[in-house]
């Protein structure tokens, strides 16, 4: 009895699938799923960047590390025919600050180091402190301080800033200034420049990119903070200068000129006179003069006492009435004297 009963039993080796060991197999499938989709659209959009956006975003990328630094040419000279030098150019600085760079160890120090900053250049470069201090606490990359700067100043500025241990986020670049040496001299033959060194009026802008030169260049590398890194493929290209010019004035003969015709001017209450004086074998100009004048070197500051009463009454077209040289843009009557 005991036999039969156990010669039916028999041993089941099959496993029996329970609810919780589906759940957990489904769940094991949509993972498996879910990765092999984000792994998918992640080979897309590498490829996508790889292939499609691939060359804009490598020249986006060369833009961000590049920097291109302008060397100023020097602008050529303006002589008199015996070679006194009536214009020429110096060497200046010009100040910016990236206001982002500069920093404290927190923000109280930060806000400390900046005003401070502020405070320096208003005293050094006779600005007004809010507006300094406005561009120094601003959130754009780049503010320009102070342009054609001299040495003395710029010396006072790197000695406060050893003195203050600030060095980031100030940068001092070289630029040119024009000079005149003689102020009046043939102001009216001469004209002057702007401040981007563009001649506007005279000689200066008749024959400007006679005068101006070829500008060089710095290409150099930055890392992620803007400081300049070794590159093989840096580039300089030297700044090529402007050409002289020698005119025909003679300096002594214009001084004259000019000291003669105040006289004249002033004595008989005119308003304005000129003289012209020429070498009649040549038709060289050895002097060409016009009273009332002023500085090339502040030209828009009048120093006649003529425009002196009316300057500030004068709208922006009238007042550069006071750079035309009328011996060439007005009719005359012509008067020879021996």
């Amino acid at each position: 009895m005991d036999k039969r009963k156990n010669s039916k039993i028999q041993k089941i080796n099959k496993r029996i699938k329970t609810p919780s060991n589906t759940v957990t197999s489904k769940r094991i499938r949509a993972c498996m799923m879910c990765m092999m989709i984000i792994l998918f659209g992640l080979i897309v959009r590498i490829g996508f960047l790889q292939f499609v956006e691939g060359s804009d975003l490598k020249e986006n990328a060369y833009k961000q590390q590049t920097v291109n630094k302008l060397i100023s040419a020097k602008r050529g000279n303006i002589l008199d025919s015996t070679g006194k030098v009536l214009a020429t150019s110096a060497h200046v600085d010009t100040v910016s600050i990236n206001p982002t760079k500069i920093k404290g160890k927190n923000e109280e120090e930060t806000k400390k180091k900046k005003e401070s900053l502020a405070k320096a250049f208003s005293e050094i470069f006779e600005l007004d402190y809010e507006e300094t201090l406005t561009k120094v606490t601003s959130n754009s990359s780049i503010q320009t301080i102070a342009k054609k700067v001299e040495q003395d100043k710029i010396d006072k500025l790197q000695n406060w800033m050893k003195e203050n241990n600030i060095s980031n986020g100030i940068n001092i670049d070289e630029d040119t200034k024009r000079y005149y040496p003689y102020n009046n001299l043939a102001s009216y033959v001469i004209g002057f420049c702007n401040s981007e060194n563009q001649g506007i009026y005279g000689i200066e802008r008749s024959y400007n990119s006679y005068l101006t030169g070829t500008p060089g260049k710095i290409v150099t590398s930055t890392d992620v903070n803007k400081d300049e890194i070794s590159d093989e493929n840096g580039q300089y290209i030297e700044a090529e200068n402007g050409n002289n010019i020698v005119l025909t004035i003679d300096a002594n003969i214009q001084t004259i000129a000019e000291k003669y015709l105040k006289n004249a001017v002033e004595q008989n209450n005119a308003r304005n006179g000129n003289v012209i004086v020429m070498n009649p074998n040549t038709g060289d100009i050895l002097a060409m003069a016009q009273y009332p004048d002023y500085n090339l070197n502040t030209p828009f500051s009048p120093t006649s006492q003529y425009w002196i009463d009316k300057w500030d009454s004068l709208s922006s077209t009238d007042k550069t009435e006071m750079y035309r040289n009328i011996m060439v843009s007005s009719r005359y009557e012509p008067r020879i004297y021996f």
